[in-house]
């Protein structure tokens, strides 16, 4: 099973993750895209990380809990700050106890805020030990790719990075490689 979350200015509707769910489907897996707590809210300020994580571990258990599915059976991810926050849980940055999920998909990972290098999202990064696909563009303000590399190399699991030519943030027009990039990541982490 993979669950998906969107980045904090989207839904769970957000085309590119609609595409991406249905192009994993395909392949006979179960994938389910999942909201935050202020998107169902109707709210468009992303609520603080441990409301965000908080909301993560209990979709993740209702989900295994509802469908008869091992955590460790489940990748979590999405794009942007769905995936960071997703990457926070797997590594029990969150206070919890890391869930044993299979892996973390990570797409476009906000690695700072544009132009701000010195603020590196990154604590956690060393107690993440599952595997971890990163896919970013190489015009990310998010993050470059040696920036994304560096961090990468922080990761205690095993790492998969794919960059995207000329792709920025969005990954816009991107959709076929950065599926491609996912399902053949996937193998058999959520069968």
């Amino acid at each position: 099973m993979v669950l998906l979350w969107p980045g904090a200015g989207s839904a769970a509707d957000h085309p590119s993750l609609v595409d991406l769910s249905e192009r994993i489907a395909a392949t006979g897996r179960i994938v389910e895209r999942v909201d935050f707590p202020y998107r169902l809210a109707g709210r468009r300020a992303p609520d603080r990380a441990p409301v965000l994580t908080a909301s993560v571990r209990a979709e993740l258990a209702e989900r295994c809990e509802r469908l008869g599915v091992d955590p460790a059976r489940v990748v979590i991810g999405g794009r942007s700050m769905g995936g960071r926050i997703c990457s926070m849980v797997a590594a029990g940055a969150d206070g919890g106890p890391p869930p044993g999920v299979a892996g973390v998909l990570l797409l476009a990972y906000p690695l700072h805020p544009p132009g701000r290098p010195d603020r590196l999202r990154t604590d956690h990064l060393g107690d993440l030990r599952v595997p971890t696909l990163f896919v970013s563009g190489d015009r990310d303000p998010f993050g470059t790719p040696a920036e994304l590399a560096a961090a990468q190399a922080l990761v205690a699991g095993p790492v998969t990075s794919v960059t995207v030519p000329g792709a920025r943030h969005e990954l816009a027009g991107a959709e076929v490689p950065v599926a491609a990039a996912v399902v053949d990541w996937l193998g058999p982490l959520s069968r």
